[in-house]
């Protein structure tokens, strides 16, 4: 019983601080002379948070702009 406590924190501290790595959903849209158009895509396995960045950009150029969010 001695020996099996500290293996269990040891595991129990180590799943603490492992990321979590999953596909997300990116819903992106696009807006050209005020009419929009919406499109989902998944990412690959990564965490939440390089997700959103790679996800969340938004860019305009001459009339046209786009949108991105990580549901």
């Amino acid at each position: 019983m001695k020996k099996l406590i500290p293996m269990i924190a040891v595991a129990a501290l180590a799943t603490m601080f492992t990321s979590c790595k999953k596909e997300y959903t990116c819903t992106c849209t696009t807006t050209v002379g005020g009419v929009s158009t919406s499109v989902s895509g998944k990412t690959t396995k990564m965490t939440k948070k390089d997700a959103k960045a790679a996800c969340e950009k938004s860019t305009s150029a001459s009339g046209i702009t786009v949108s991105c969010k990580l549901d």
